[in-house]
């Protein structure tokens, strides 16, 4: 185990933002912080960072407690953070070099790591232009970059892919593959596409108002879920009365409204086919087609937190 927080607590102005959250890193995991807006993964973040001292509870790297003397963590701690924390008036390569002197790096040490991360991220071929005049993908490439210049043992990356092009997306992925499998570099990693989550991450938490609601490897997640079905249900227009409808049937756990018509999540051998063809038929609803199949990721954290991850 390289981290642990142990029931950490955080309040502002008497509200608990952070209620008795533990959580744990061992030596080369990749680990998916998942939660909605507001559910206290920023803070939780921020106290592991030492930027934020809880108000009960410790945190601990190797074993050792790290909030009278956080000098230890941040020497091996590399964040990404969620907004873009560079230089606009300076290149590439100047943003890197003033970061890396920060990390205590100079010489040839320096101008190799720079070169090292450049090549990681995709834009050595670019360091020697203005960082206002990247795309908003690049930008988020040389904060990974800057985070990487001191051969971190941790990582924490915070939403690292928001609003940013598929291609840069897909850069900033294989990047952690790449950290996670090649280099064993612990990553702690939060984002608001599911998707990515399970792509990356061997064990996720998921936090909802503060407290840690649920944790374990994706399967053991999943079978939460495991006596229901997924129905997706295309429909030739949408119906709030429809789904209203179907909300009140013992058999369907959760109704949610899509672009294309419903997703519910049904106990498994219900005759749930049948109760969605008489509802459609009530409110005058064509349906266009009935897919059926296992619950996902997603699915399990919208019926712990009753919400969408985007919401």
């Amino acid at each position: 185990m390289i981290l642990e927080t142990v029931s950490i607590e955080k309040s502002y102005k008497g509200k608990k933002v952070v209620d008795d959250v533990s959580i744990y890193l061992n030596k080369g995991e990749s680990v998916g912080l998942l939660g909605p807006n507001g559910a206290g993964k920023s803070t939780t973040i921020s106290m592991i960072s030492s930027l934020v001292k809880p108000n009960h509870g410790d945190i601990k790297l190797n074993g050792k407690s790290i909030l009278k003397d956080p000098r230890d963590i941040r020497r091996v701690l590399g964040v990404v953070p969620q907004e873009i924390a560079l230089y606009e008036e300076l290149t590439a390569y100047e943003n890197l070099r003033f970061f890396g002197r920060l990390y205590r790096l100079k010489g040839n040490q320096l101008e190799s790591k720079i070169q090292e991360t450049l090549e990681m991220v995709g834009l050595r071929d670019r360091q020697k232009e203005l960082i206002r005049t990247y795309s908003g993908g690049m930008k988020r490439r040389v904060n990974i970059a800057a985070a990487l210049l001191h051969d971190p043992q941790l990582i924490i990356m915070d939403e690292p892919t928001v609003g940013i092009d598929p291609q840069s997306r897909n850069h900033i992925l294989e990047t952690v593959r790449l950290l996670n499998r090649e280099k064993g570099t612990t990553i702690l990693y939060t984002s608001h596409y599911m998707e990515e989550v399970e792509q990356l991450c061997n064990r996720v938490y998921i936090m909802d108002y503060g407290k840690m609601i649920a944790s374990g490897r994706k399967d053991e997640l999943l079978r939460i879920l495991s006596g229901d079905d997924t129905v997706h249900v295309q429909l030739n227009s949408k119906s709030y009365e429809m789904a209203k409808e179907l909300r009140g049937i013992e058999s369907i756990k959760q109704v949610e409204e899509t672009e294309k018509g419903l997703k519910l999540i049904v106990t498994k051998q219900s005759s749930i086919l049948s109760q969605i063809v008489r509802a459609a038929e009530q409110f005058n609803v064509q349906i266009n087609s009935v897919h059926i199949d296992t619950p996902s990721l997603e699915d399990v954290f919208l019926h712990l937190t009753g919400r969408k991850l985007r919401d």
